[in-house]
């Protein structure tokens, strides 16, 4: 099977579902422990959940493997994203609840783990990468919507129940100022949704990496609290009613950043 799921598209949207993927490496799935096996962490449903993308003509960067090969969003040097906050590294090796994720003497070693990079993080980031270089020379510039979600209590990750729309712009680094008030404007009019920005989930890596504006690619996260459109553990089952209501507020809050970046490049072409 590919690495990468790539839909390519001539818009300037990329969007890019790094934890989507639910296939694991030959081998696998027999060291893990059975409570990992059931991959409770995936963005379950990711996909699906977007299925309104094409109005946009956006290119979709989607990863076929379980983020439990490799962590297509952490930093390839191993380097905290939230130091000082519990998280996962790049090869994690215990699940979100602080459970192994492993049987006893399966961890991969440093030779492994350095050859899971080479082959499935590399051609993904290769691919997105490439989308958003196609993106700048097409249109001026790229706006990245890395797509994500989450159990919405993790009580080993943050207090609570996490808000269902958490968006993140690297405290506003990885984004020009335009782009990320317009998307809080209209994340504000999400009715019957909870919402932050820059809260728990300020952006993973890919948001902290690709999100330059200043070489014009601005990116954005979306962490959704997974209540909000599928029911929670063991189930992890797609609710259509709860998908169809959340589909429209995703849709509009994308179309914003991409209208605000429109004017944005206008301006300065005028």
């Amino acid at each position: 099977m590919s690495v990468v799921r790539e839909r390519s598209g001539s818009g300037p949207l990329v969007v890019s579902m790094p934890h989507s993927g639910l296939q694991l490496a030959p081998g696998l799935a027999a060291r893990l422990t059975p409570a990992a096996a059931r991959l409770p962490d995936s963005d379950w449903h990711i996909p699906e959940l977007y299925d309104f993308l094409d109005a946009f003509d956006p290119t979709i960067i989607a990863a076929q493997y379980s983020r439990y090969v490799v962590d297509l969003n952490r930093d390839p040097g191993g380097q905290s994203l939230y130091p000082g906050q519990a998280t996962t590294g790049l090869v994690p090796v215990e699940l979100f609840d602080g459970g192994p994720l492993y049987r006893e003497g399966e961890v991969p070693a440093a030779d492994e783990i350095e050859q899971r990079k080479q082959d499935y993080f590399q051609p993904y980031h290769e691919a997105l990468g490439a989308a958003l270089d196609r993106a700048v020379k097409r249109h001026g510039y790229a706006v990245l919507w890395d797509a994500h979600s989450i159990a919405s209590t993790v009580p080993r990750l943050f207090d609570g129940a996490l808000p269902d729309l958490n968006l993140g712009t690297y405290s506003g680094a990885s984004c020009d100022p335009l782009i990320e008030r317009a998307a809080r404007a209209e994340l504000a009019l999400a009715d019957g949704y909870s919402s932050v920005c820059n809260g728990r989930f300020k952006g993973g890596w890919i948001t902290r990496h690709y999100g330059q504006p200043q070489r014009q690619v601005h990116a954005l996260q979306m962490e959704i609290g997974q209540d909000a459109y599928m029911s929670p553990a063991p189930d992890f089952t797609f609710d259509p009613d709860r998908a169809a209501r959340l589909r429209p507020v995703l849709k509009s809050i994308i179309a914003a950043a991409l209208d605000a970046a429109a004017d944005l490049y206008a301006g300065a072409s005028a």
